[in-house]
């Protein structure tokens, strides 16, 4: 696998660049590049403003959620300049992982690699799964990651040759005893996020550019919902920790939602479940189970 290192460009160029790209008509080899920046430092002016409209506390560490920022100009601008026989507009992001081995500093130098390391047929079309590994840059390259994302993606449509695996299991959701919470989620969620994040992807910006996609209101990022529900658990949970989180019904903006979470008891601290569902419990948004590693 060759490495690119270098500075990623704007994400919003990406996103107009997923546009015009010519993409491959049928599935190719899955590209062999990772994508490197070395050397990163946290604006700490950016984290605290993304902890404000997430809900994390400012710390000394990196929220859990947080290093996978670092990463996603990388993610964008692979996934636009490699061939995969997708566009960038129109993926859903469905699954994402958080490994932490160790907490992040905020003060600490970092070095980030995203690759590719999947690409298999779905019922719905094909998935597409990144990698992002995040190091203290005095860590060598094959030393264990502090933190590692995966992201699975879903291109809608996409045909890939082989057999549809069966689906992965999902996280339990929380059980009649979980806490409950409701938020009021403000039709300005996705440009508040897109401001904080730099994810700028039009679908969570605005209506008209929702609806072009197929839906009748902007979305909330996947990203953000996550980010919102696994905050209740800041300062509840080991340092190292494994959180898993599928993104289920889109989440239309404004909107009333429920969230959930229990602390289900266990080997070494036990499992933590959150769910995002609408009003009426008729729809899930999002599930998510956070155990010790």
């Amino acid at each position: 696998m060759s490495a690119v290192t270098s500075s990623p460009e704007p994400l919003a160029v990406n996103y107009l660049r997923s546009l015009v790209a010519p993409r491959p008509r049928r599935a190719v080899d899955l590209p062999r590049r990772r994508y490197e920046q070395r050397g990163l430092r946290v604006d700490a002016d950016r984290l605290a403003a993304w902890s404000r409209v997430c809900g994390y506390p400012l710390r000394s560490r990196l929220p859990l959620p947080y290093p996978h920022l670092l990463g996603f100009t990388a993610q964008v601008q692979l996934l636009v300049s490699e061939p995969f026989p997708f566009r960038l507009l129109g993926l859903v992001h469905v699954a994402q992982e958080f490994a932490q081995h160790r907490p992040l500093g905020v003060d600490e130098e970092l070095d980030v690699s995203v690759r590719a390391v999947a690409m298999r047929p779905h019922r719905r079309g094909a998935v597409v799964e990144l990698v992002t590994e995040v190091r203290g840059a005095t860590e060598g390259p094959h030393e264990s990651p502090a933190w590692s994302g995966t992201s699975r993606y879903l291109a809608p449509g996409t045909r890939l040759p082989g057999t549809v695996p069966p689906p992965p299991e999902e996280p339990p959701a929380p059980g009649p005893r979980a806490s409950a919470t409701r938020w009021r989620v403000g039709a300005g969620t996705g440009r508040r996020y897109a401001e904080v994040s730099g994810d700028v992807n039009p679908l969570h910006l605005a209506a008209p550019a929702a609806k072009l996609l197929g839906f009748p209101r902007a979305l909330a990022h996947g990203l953000w919902t996550a980010s919102r529900s696994l905050a209740v658990l800041d300062g509840r949970l080991p340092d190292a920790v494994l959180a898993d989180v599928r993104f289920k019904a889109p989440l239309l903006l404004p909107a009333t939602v429920e969230h959930l979470h229990e602390h289900v008891p266990g080997p070494a601290g036990g499992t933590w479940r959150t769910a995002v569902r609408s009003r009426d419990g008729q729809r899930t948004h999002l599930l998510a189970a956070v155990t010790p590693l």
